[in-house]
């Protein structure tokens, strides 16, 4: 029976809102708050992605930015019914604003508003043509003889880039460039992808042999094309690249493959920029309006640097340059690390019976994958889920709906019934010397993720080789030196090697930017990634949101996509946006543009 008080409860809640709003009585809207309230805005209110916490900031929100966006017509929406449930009445709601078809979700706290999310649906005037008005594909009577599909498709192909120039050029044709490349495919904005890999998916064919997705099938949709039912929940690599390969094809994306970046600057008084590239051999000078780096979080390898290397006589490579087991054979490896990278490398080598030993250097996060699934991630993503009625659209939403700052609170009730549930498992580690954490506040990995985008592991299978000893294990010291023929510890240990393999991660995503436009641009950008939670890798001040993802930086024209498969489905719907009413003309005023921390 569908709770109808809690939907009259919302809908008398948002009407005085509409009220207060269309008279621009800024302090009757906030007399409808909390005080401990948290509005988090996709594009709707501010241009950007943006949370303001408290009363104080959302006045300053609406003093700015009301009689610009002119928002009206605030309902519930109707189709999906309202809960209410230890005290918090909750639900999905509609709104309208000058431009634009708004949705959103909104938490109510003793009648009054403790959360509100409002995205950017639509742009009124430029909708993605889908349903009743998708086109027509054949042409018929008056249109028979002009040219077919298939010939306009060749044309644009070989004009774009050449005789024509893309409005948007992505760099990275990962499944953030091809993500985002459907977004823009479908609101008409001429986008290029460039891709050093020679296919669409050879990033994820390229990386080691045991590599799948650590999460399930339901949480990694792309746009528009979700995979089949029958797709497996973990999908395998090579399986991931093929599907990527095909979405590119089937979406009609302008990919340049085997084409790589050299060097980009930006025109201040043209605003475009001019990016040199080299394909077949040649180099090419592209001029778009807008740049996008899709590289994604392991687009710039972090390798360290210890004394003894250049004697070590043995193999030494990066976890994103090992490509699995073969060859390994009677050889003694080392791998440094003790996140998911390294976790996989070494059960891939153990299971073909290579001696291997993992150093840990510092504390890690286990989450067992089926603990995870069932606990933190089936409420939303799952087949149970959508037994439920939640589709991954609205589990996309419900999950952008909780403030950053109150999200580690939501995630810790999940992550401590998985450390109760899996107290034996997680012993065993410990017996095993694995130095375990759920993060500085015990939120588990999901903030890990947000805050840092490393210091966890998703366990497929690993923990049991390292408990069952077929997974050596040198943890709490950090690594001296290189010998020729050993890994010697801060401690004292010496661990004989015949392969090191670096399985320590990647760099900020604008050190790519310092290294293809400038260190002057990538200054002023800042840190890319994080929330500012002053935790461990994570420096402060609190910024609310993803550092510069998915929004406006302080350098004009220069956006940064990427994050995981579930991030790119649903933030390059809100990239597309911005990019697609910047090509229109449209003003878009940017309210609380990120500000510059952390340089490069």
């Amino acid at each position: 029976m569908l709770d109808t008080a809690a939907g009259t409860k919302i809908q008398n809640v948002l009407s005085a809102l509409n009220r207060a709003l269309a008279n621009r009585h800024i302090d009757d809207a906030l007399s409808l708050f909390v005080d401990d309230c948290y509005w988090r805005d996709f594009l709707a209110f501010t241009w950007n992605l943006k949370t303001v916490e408290g009363k104080a900031r959302i006045r300053d929100m609406l003093d700015a930015r009301l009689d610009d966006v002119q928002p009206g017509d605030w309902t519930v929406d109707d189709n999906e019914p309202a809960t209410h449930a230890d005290g918090i009445t909750e639900g999905f709601i509609e709104f309208d604003t000058s431009l634009a078809r708004g949705y959103g979700y909104i938490r109510l706290k003793d009648g009054l508003i403790w959360t509100l999310l409002t995205t950017m649906h639509e742009l009124k005037g430029h909708e993605e043509p889908r349903g009743d008005t998708r086109p027509m594909g054949a042409k018929h009577g008056a249109h028979q003889g002009e040219p077919t599909w298939a010939e306009e498709r060749e044309a644009e192909l070989a004009e774009l880039g050449v005789s024509t120039q893309p409005y948007v050029l992505i760099i990275g044709g990962g499944q953030g460039g091809i993500a985002l490349g459907a977004r823009l495919r479908q609101h008409g904005v001429p986008a290029l992808i460039v891709e050093k890999n020679a296919r669409p998916g050879d990033s994820w064919r390229q990386r080691y042999k045991s590599l799948c997705l650590h999460d399930p099938v339901w949480y990694d949709h792309l746009p528009y094309i979700k995979f089949p039912e029958n797709w497996p929940v973990f999908a395998p690599k090579d399986k991931i690249g093929d599907w990527l390969e095909m979405y590119a094809k089937v979406m009609e994306l302008n990919f340049w493959g085997a084409t790589e970046c050299k060097q980009a600057r930006y025109d201040e008084a043209s605003q475009t920029w001019t990016v040199v590239v080299e394909r077949d051999g040649r180099e090419i000078t592209l001029q778009p309006k807008q740049l996008v780096l899709a590289t994604g979080m392991s687009a710039k390898a972090n390798v360290p640097s210890f004394p003894g290397q250049e004697r070590f006589a043995g193999i030494q490579q990066h976890s994103s340059e090992h490509p699995g087991p073969d060859g390994m054979a009677g050889k003694r490896v080392v791998v440094i690390g003790s996140n998911n990278s390294a976790h996989d490398i070494c059960a891939a080598l153990a299971e073909n019976d290579v001696d291997v030993t993992m150093v840990q250097r510092s504390s890690t996060h286990i989450s067992r994958s089926e603990s995870l699934m069932k606990h933190a991630l089936g409420p939303l993503y799952s087949e149970e889920a959508l037994a439920n009625g939640i589709t991954t659209e609205k589990a996309d939403l419900l999950f952008a709906s909780i403030p950053y700052a109150l999200l580690a609170d939501f995630q810790k009730p999940a992550f401590d019934t998985i450390r109760e549930e899996d107290a034996e498992f997680y012993q065993q580690l410990e017996d095993a010397g694995f130095m375990l954490d759920f993060g500085p506040d015990d939120s588990g990995l999901f903030m890990k993720y947000l805050r840092r985008a490393s210091g966890y592991y998703i366990d497929v299978g690993a923990s049991q080789l390292i408990i069952d000893g077929r997974i050596k294990l040198a943890s709490g010291s950090r690594v001296k030196a290189l010998t020729e023929h050993s890994v010697v510890l801060e401690d004292g240990r010496e661990l004989p090697a015949d392969v090191v393999i670096y399985a320590t991660g990647y760099g900020s995503m604008n050190g790519w930017a310092a290294d293809l436009i400038s260190q002057d641009v990538a200054d002023t950008v800042g840190k890319v990634w994080g929330l500012g939670s002053d935790t461990p890798k994570d420096p402060g001040p609190w910024e609310g949101e993803q550092r510069n993802m998915w929004k406006p930086t302080q350098q004009n024209g220069l956006w940064f996509h990427g994050g995981n498969l579930a991030q790119s489905r649903h933030y390059s719907h809100y990239l597309a946006l911005q990019l697609k009413a910047r090509m229109e003309g449209i003003p878009t005023p940017v309210y609380g543009l990120q500000e510059s921390h952390h340089q490069y």
